[in-house]
């Protein structure tokens, strides 16, 4: 009988039955088999009673259960099963699941940073038992945010503007971008003046300098001061005037320059720590222009072909094989680069210090013969973990920086030079801006004026947050962790609470409504440190530390549910219908029944982006509320038009996918009755293989964006006699 290795991912089972050989099977999990069941008080799936939480689980769906039926089948035919599912706490949580179904008494767990022989017979040669506090960290945090959203959602709702959902770090983090749209319509700019000074030496070089400060004389230590007056530069160098600005220009003008100063030092800058997954995320977007989302997928499959190690981490340590590794390939190729030490780097508090950042698993492997094998961004993704792994092992870059300080008459003015004397690290990962030269100056030394001048400018708002800084941002407020950075992010685009725009993420009114009235209902949901102060009793509980349901009864019974009944108490009536006072927008279309202005109310599910509400409870047919929405046909507001009464009718055409008849089925799509052909077997169109099998009406035909046109059938096509 052959040993059962789960995994999570399809994509690995490949790579690790090369690895592994005969007399091992390899099946995956498709990720999380199981979910809390929906079921219970507000459908919760768990039981809050008696001091103890009572969890029940279901599938997630329906090829989740058919992977449980098919483990099950494979696990009765193995003579071991081993749990390898991903090295996190996600990943113990899987396991656990797994362990659960399959009915393992005494589970046998292994975990590997990278999949390569090495790694993976190392692993599976010391198993060892579930981490039992990962779980419970895992199974806190399922309740905790089903908890939050089932519970705090229907409070949402209530606003009636499409939004759908609250969530314990998708509210704080939609939270962190509707403040700073705050801050960017609440900026006043400014005017101010950037004053300069141009010289040119007898040798034909040419240098900048800049407005430094004003002299001042200190009028209490003028009088009676044999040493003279005491001359203090201003603090201030902003010039806010123009009429300050000209005085200084003519001021240049009138007085002969020197060299005050000539301040020079070579500093170091040490080498940047490895990738972890929120570094990762920032320098892909910056640099690659990737999405979070679409980083990790990219990574993802990088892990999966063995080329990197595990690529959800918060933590930059690196192994010692890897750094002997690396320091053997800068011998070779780059002995000038090899530090006497390698610079220290720091994790994160909360870094799990048993994992690894993100490395190459291999820092020899040719990258010619990579290219050759990997799509363009997966290989540009590998490129730049290279590039940043190598780089930690590298000396510090040496930079000369060079201070001048020139004065004219009662003004002194500033130009600051910056020459990289030694690249170090930044020959790999480029961060150093351009050499900045200044000409070899000496103190007391004069100067010939070329010019002097002035341009006007503008303070700037705040800029609005691109995907990687966000990422940031949540890492650094401790809003999440490495495994929800980039799904957070995407929940909340697609949750039509901010949109992209220019590369920046912008709330939408949606977002901004949502989060004006979750300040109000459950405000302390939104503060970043209490968001952060629940991560790290999830990282206690991890360790140990915390007993989990203890945890999760009190903070629901102390805190969450007085929140929610005082939310529902306090609130004024017209929070609940537009969230915070922040009205609605108005149409210039009037109410049919009471002639007022109707609202605009905003909806995914519309193409035009928003139907119309009389907000004065008129009502139309059926008792509801009135609504009206937006007919492309009839190029006019209407109501919506009731669904068709008629009965799918079959037709001879068969199904691409099981062969059975197809069904023309009417729906109806912003206020116009529509016509679609899909399967007329109800039950097989659940399979996910029928997704595509729909066809639309074209131009007198039928047509499927994946099977293209149907052929007519015989007694359709035209008589050519």
């Amino acid at each position: 009988m052959p040993k059962l290795l789960i995994v999570e991912s399809p994509g690995k089972i490949k790579k690790l039955k090369s690895i592994l050989g005969a007399g091992w099977e390899v099946k995956a999990s498709i990720g999380h088999i199981r979910q809390l069941a929906n079921d219970g008080e507000g459908s919760l799936g768990f039981d809050l009673a008696d001091g103890q939480i009572h969890c029940r689980y279901i599938p997630r769906d329906d090829r989740a259960q058919q992977t449980i039926a098919g483990l099950k089948v494979a696990a009765k035919n193995a003579s071991e099963v081993i749990l390898a599912s991903d090295p996190d706490r996600e990943g113990e949580m899987i396991a656990w699941h797994l362990a659960q179904v399959l009915g393992l008494k005494q589970p046998k767990r292994v975990v590997y940073q990278e999949i390569t022989e090495a790694a993976v017979r190392g692993a599976i040669a010391k198993p060892r038992p579930l981490n039992e506090n990962l779980v419970a960290a895992g199974r806190c945090r399922d309740c905790l945010d089903k908890l939050v959203g089932y519970r705090g959602s229907p409070l949402v709702w209530r606003l009636n503007n499409g939004a759908k959902s609250v969530g314990r770090v998708q509210s704080a983090t939609l939270h962190l971008v509707c403040q700073r749209e705050q801050e960017i319509q609440a900026f006043t700019p400014q005017d101010y003046w950037s004053v300069f000074v141009d010289y040119c030496l007898d040798s034909g070089e040419r240098f900048r300098a800049f407005f430094h400060g004003s002299l001042q004389v200190d009028p209490e230590e003028e009088a009676g001061d044999d040493a003279g007056p005491q001359e203090k530069v201003a603090e201030s160098t902003r010039v806010l005037s123009r009429e300050a600005a000209e005085r200084l220009v003519e001021t240049a003008q009138a007085h002969l320059h020197h060299v005050l100063s000539v301040e020079g030092k070579i500093s170091a800058k040490k080498p940047p720590a490895p990738f972890t997954t929120s570094s990762l995320q920032q320098a892909a977007g910056s640099r690659l222009k990737f999405s979070p989302e679409k980083t990790m997928q990219v990574a993802q499959k990088l892990y999966e072909a063995g080329l990197i190690t595990y690529m959800r981490t918060d933590s930059v340590q690196l192994s010692p094989e890897f750094c002997t590794a690396a320091r053997q390939w800068l011998e070779a190729r780059d002995p000038e680069n090899v530090p006497d030490k390698v610079a220290k780097q720091c994790s994160a508090k909360q870094a799990q210090e048993a994992h690894e950042a993100i490395r190459p698993t291999d820092i020899f492997k040719a990258s010619a013969e990579l290219k050759q094998q990997l799509p363009d961004d997966e290989f540009r993704l590998y490129v730049l973990i290279w590039m940043r792994a190598i780089a930690s092992q590298c000396k510090s870059a040496q930079i000369r920086k060079t201070r001048v300080v020139i004065q004219s008459g009662g003004v002194q003015w500033q130009a600051k030079g910056q020459v990289v004397e030694f690249a170090g690290y930044a020959k790999y990962w480029k961060d150093l801006s351009s050499d900045t030269e200044l000409p070899l100056l000496r103190k007391d030394q004069p100067l010939m004026l070329e010019n002097a001048g002035h341009e006007q400018k503008q303070t700037q708002p705040p800029p609005r947050y691109s995907e990687p800084k966000l990422v940031q941002l949540m890492e650094r407020r401790g809003i999440g962790r490495p495994s929800t950075y980039a799904p957070t992010i995407a929940t909340l685009k697609q949750r039509g609470y901010v949109q992209l725009l220019k590369d920046k993420l912008q709330p939408t009114e949606m977002g901004l409504q949502v989060d004006a009235f979750m300040s109000q209902a459950l405000p302390e949901l939104l503060e970043a440190t209490f968001t952060a102060q629940m991560e790290s009793v999830l990282d206690a509980i991890a360790e140990g530390k915390q007993e989990w349901q203890h945890y999760l009864l009190s903070w629901n019974q102390d805190y969450f549910e007085p929140a929610l009944a005082k939310a529902i108490k306090d609130l004024p009536p017209q929070v609940w219908s537009t969230g915070q006072g922040r009205s609605l927008d108005k149409s210039r279309t009037k109410c049919p029944s009471c002639a007022q202005p109707l609202s605009k109310v905003p909806s995914k599910k519309i193409k035009k982006g928003y139907f119309l509400k009389c907000e004065q409870g008129c009502q139309s047919g059926d008792e509801k509320d009135l609504v009206l929405s937006w007919s492309d046909r009839a190029k006019q507001w209407q109501m919506p038009q009731a669904r068709s009464e008629q009965q799918p009718k079959t037709t001879a055409y068969p199904c691409p996918v099981c062969q059975k008849p197809l069904e023309q089925y009417g729906y109806l799509k912003d206020g116009e009755q529509k016509q679609l052909l899909r399967c007329s077997d109800a039950k097989a169109r659940g399979d996910r293989k029928h997704n595509d099998a729909v066809f639309y009406q074209s131009q007198g035909h039928w047509w499927s964006p994946k099977y293209g046109q149907l052929a007519l059938l015989p007694n359709q096509i035209p008589n050519q006699d």
